[in-house]
C-alpha cells in the first residue's frame, strides 16, 4: 500500500538514497530543504533548518506515515579551536531543528495510527573520537531525544528511532575523503573495510519506516562497518 513520507533534507546524500528508495517502494514522497530534489516525483517545500517555519508543511497530507530527518553537520576542530557559534549552530541543525519539524507534523504522524519517526546520530556520540567535540554532542542530544520522543509518543503508535552511521561518502562528508589517501585510511579504520555509501544507510531507514519494523521503537542502530563495536 502506498504511504505519505516526509523526508526533510532530501536534496543529496542519506535523506536524497531515502527518497529514491521510497519511490521505488511506490510511496508517496515529499521533501523538504533549502535546495530542491532533482528527483523526479518527489513534492517539494522550502524548508531551512537554521530558520524552521512550521508554516512550510501545512500543505501536506492529512496524514503522513513517516518522517525522516536527514540535516546535519561535520564540524571537526580541537576543542579550543571550536567557538560557542560552533556548538550553538551544530544543535541547531542537527537538533532544534528535528524538533521543529516532529512538533509541526506530529498531528499528522499521530493519524496514520502506526506511523515512524526516523533520526540520524553518528558513532562518533557511542565510541568517543577526537576533535568531534560539537558534532557528537549534537547527535547525542538526538539519541536522546530518539529515546524521550518514543516513550512519550508509543501510546499514539508513533515509533521513533536513530541511525548511527560511521563516515559515509556523501557531498558532507567530501573533505574527509578527497584524496586517495584520505579513503584508504578511512576504509582501514572499519572492521569491514570501507566507509558507507548512501545506500547502506537508507536501507536501514527504509526498513525502520515499514511495516517489518513494526515492534521497533526508541532504539539507536548502528550502521557504520563495525566501527562502533568491534576492532
Amino acid at each position: 500500500m502506498s504511504k505519505n513520507y516526509l523526508v526533510v533534507g532530501a536534496s543529496s546524500g542519506i535523506g536524497e538514497a531515502v527518497a529514491k528508495q521510497l519511490l521505488v517502494e511506490g510511496h508517496v514522497v515529499f521533501s523538504a530543504s533549502r535546495n530542491q530534489p532533482s528527483l523526479e516525483g518527489v513534492s517539494h517545500v522550502h524548508w531551512d533548518a537554521s530558520q524552521p517555519d512550521a508554516s512550510a508543511f501545512v500543505g501536506l497530507p492529512d496524514v503522513l506515515h513517516g518522517l525522516v530527518y536527514c540535516p546535519g553537520t561535520i564540524n571537526l576542530k580541537p576543542i579550543n579551536r571550536l567557538s560557542l557559534d560552533d556548538f550553538k549552530n551544530d544543535f541547531q541543525i542537527n537538533v532544534v531543528g528535528a524538533v521543529a519539524v516532529v512538533q509541526a507534523v506530529l498531528p499528522k504522524l499521530k493519524k496514520a495510527e502506526g506511523a515512524s519517526i526516523v533520526f540520524f546520530s553518528t558513532v562518533a556520540s557511542k565510541i568517543g573520537m577526537g576533535f568531534h567535540a560539537s558534532v557528537a554532542a549534537s547527535k547525542g542530544a538526538v539519541e536522546g531525544l530518539t529515546k524521550s520522543l518514543a516513550a512519550e509518543l508509543a501510546s499514539n503508535q508513533v515509533r521513533v528511532n536513530c541511525v548511527a552511521p560511521s563516515l559515509t561518502d556523501t557531498p558532507l562528508a567530501k573533505n574527509l575523503l578527497s584524496t586517495d589517501e584520505k579513503r584508504d585510511a578511512s576504509n582501514k579504520r572499519h572492521p569491514l573495510g570501507r566507509v558507507g555509501n548512501a545506500g547502506d544507510i537508507a536501507s536501514i531507514a527504509s526498513f525502520l519506516l515499514g511495516e517489518a519494523s513494526s515492534w521497533t521503537t526508541g532504539q539507536i542502530i548502528g550502521v557504520d562497518g563495525g566501527m562502533g563495536s568491534i576492532k
